[in-house]
């Protein structure tokens, strides 16, 4: 399963998804992180650059791009979360700490 999270530059959760400035993307098989694949999105920065419609558009294109079918974060604004779950994705919120343990509680949950 691949699964996204928002990540600060010590590998903690970044607690904000839309306004991250980094996402992992993590490849989790049999309960191990396969691959660990980090991205510098800027989301924070861009976030109010155009509307709210143009920012979802931008988050759901990284997700699609990397195949993800889960996204892992500490909090998201409900237009947000509407829209990852509009496009079928699982999300899990409320996780803090290492982004790491937190991707592979998460997939613990569903293997």
């Amino acid at each position: 399963m691949i699964m996204c999270v928002p990540v600060t530059t010590t590998g903690e959760v970044d607690p904000r998804w839309g306004r991250a400035a980094r996402v992992a993307v993590a490849e989790v098989v049999g309960g191990t992180v396969r691959t660990w694949d980090e991205y510098d999105v800027g989301w924070d920065r861009l976030h109010d650059e155009r509307t709210e419609g143009s920012h979802h558009a931008r988050v759901a294109r990284f997700v699609q791009e990397h195949r993800a079918s889960i996204i892992v974060a500490g909090h998201m604004g409900d237009p947000m979360l509407q829209m990852l779950r509009g496009m079928d994705l699982d999300v899990r919120l409320g996780v803090s700490g290492d982004a790491r343990r937190a991707v592979l509680a998460a997939a613990a949950r569903i293997d």
